[in-house]
């Protein structure tokens, strides 16, 4: 009978093999407080990959820290590292007592992201080094992984008392897409932490992109009182560019798109807190919002049932400008098209040929400049089914409150769109996932004048700001206006 092998007499160098050999127990005691080796040897890596270095960084402290806040760019990796972690924890705790529930601000995040990364990397796991099969159909469910002795899993963020339900004597704690998670889910977190009769091992990873400086996860950064025992990270841009995670030429354009002072920048392309100038007609939160909706209505399959209404036309002046068609259902945008049509007859035709295919929709065409040329001809064939819209014209329009009155129609307009949005009113207004959107509706700048009305800064300057005229948000705007509301109908 050969001699059983001695796991102590081989050479430690090798730490391939040494651990190749490992039983079951060994290999959970070896890596069960060392994600960054389990990164390194579990996962199958292909020749030039690997994980980043500030992958590497974080995965080694959250044993040690056990509470980590990590914001960042889009792009650097983030939901990757939640997937690596969700796998690390149960793969080095089952079949001990443990779970691990995963949330995220909006449910699509978990739905469409974390989970489909979660299953894309069981596929690149070493099994033989875990000493077990490769996850089962029973096992590996779509938001799930349920093993012997725990599971982990997706909960909402706005259920904390399905988060504060989670015991077990180890515990991790997955924050997707933190920024807009509510206070309730963060206290219930952590209970976990709390001693007597909380988890023996227990961890927190909250990631996200940054937005205003407001909520727990901002706090966390801040370093406020009491939240000290949180590690936090700021994943940098450069860091993504030297990690090839993002690239200069993105970060460049992004930077022109959006403007570096702007929120939006600020968020997604440098990974800070930043929140809209007061200033600012429409927050930038109230769009990502509306995009989130958006984004829903598409992968339910609904944006295609749906019928249009009415679209907006921002015609094109030359020098760069693009026509634009914002196509609206009830409270949604629910596409947006763009033309470089120099030729006014072919901008007419195009819109006449929609108002052909959409025998019930009407249209509303920005008639300052050669806008008007396309107006007047589709009136004479489309009789009350198309709209004039003159953002220099006089209005009687008040806003909700009654309070205020409007310079133009340019100011009502925008303004009408602001409190659609405002989350106080509960429209769920739905716009498209486009990133010149974003940059076109959180531009503009108002103030209030004599008179007790609202003056939308002139277009010139927006246009300057951003380096290009808002089409895309004109066309939006008057997608959603109406020329038939009367004086203070919603008050």
């Amino acid at each position: 009978m050969p001699n059983a092998i001695d796991i102590n007499a081989i050479n430690l160098k090798n730490e391939e093999l040494r651990r190749l050999l490992l039983t079951p127990a060994a290999f959970r005691k070896t890596y069960r407080n060392d994600p960054a080796a389990w990164i390194h040897d579990i996962i199958i890596w292909k020749d030039g990959e690997g994980p980043t270095e500030y992958q590497t960084e974080i995965t080694s402290e959250v044993p040690l820290r056990r509470r980590a806040a990590i914001r960042s760019p889009h792009g650097a990796g983030k939901t990757t590292l939640a997937a690596w972690l969700v796998l690390w924890f149960a793969t080095t705790r089952d079949p001990d007592d443990w779970k691990a529930p995963t949330t995220a601000s909006v449910w699509r995040q978990l739905e469409k992201y974390l989970w489909p990364e979660i299953h894309k990397w069981t596929k690149r796991l070493a099994w033989n080094k875990m000493h077990r099969d490769p996850f089962s159909p029973a096992e590996m469910l779509t938001l799930a992984l349920k093993l012997s002795g725990g599971e982990a899993f997706a909960v909402a963020s706005d259920k904390p008392d399905l988060i504060e339900g989670a015991h077990a004597d180890n515990l991790l704690y997955l924050l997707d897409e933190a920024k807009a998670i509510p206070d309730g889910t963060w206290d219930a977190v952590e209970g976990a932490f709390s001693g007597e009769g909380s988890a023996s091992d227990a961890f927190a990873v909250a990631i996200s992109t940054p937005g205003p400086p407001t909520g727990r996860f901002y706090k966390i950064h801040k370093r406020e009182a009491g939240y000290e025992d949180w590690w936090t990270r700021h994943i940098t841009l450069d860091e993504c560019i030297k990690a090839g995670r993002i690239s200069k030429e993105w970060a460049e354009q992004r930077r022109r798109q959006w403007g570096e002072d702007s929120a939006v920048y600020q968020n997604r392309v440098l990974g800070e807190f930043a929140s809209q100038s007061e200033d600012s007609v429409i927050p930038l939160a109230w769009v990502e919002a509306a995009q989130e909706r958006w984004k829903d209505l598409r992968d339910s399959g609904k944006l295609a049932e749906m019928e249009i209404e009415r679209i907006g036309a921002d015609i094109a002046r030359g020098g760069g400008d693009k026509t634009v068609f914002a196509f609206r259902s009830g409270n949604v945008i629910v596409r947006l098209e763009e033309y470089n049509y120099a030729d006014t007859m072919r901008t007419t035709g195009r819109l006449a040929g929609l108002l052909n295919r959409y025998g019930s929709a009407s249209e509303i065409i920005d008639v300052i400049g050669i806008g008007a040329g396309v107006f007047d001809r589709l009136n004479e064939q489309f009789y009350n089914r198309v709209e004039a819209f003159n953002a220099a014209e006089r209005t009687d329009m008040r806003d909700r409150s009654g309070t205020w009155g409007f310079v133009n129609k340019r100011s009502a307009a925008w303004w009408n769109l602001r409190e659609m949005l405002d989350p106080v009113y509960g429209e769920d207004v739905a716009l498209p996932d486009d990133d010149e959107l974003v940059g076109d509706l959180t531009a503009p700048l108002w103030r209030e004048v004599s008179g007790g009305k609202i003056e939308l800064e002139p277009k010139d300057k927006t246009k300057k700001r951003l380096g290009r005229s808002p089409d895309k948000g004109d066309a939006v705007v008057m997608a959603f206006y109406n020329a038939t509301v009367k004086v203070n109908v919603w008050i």
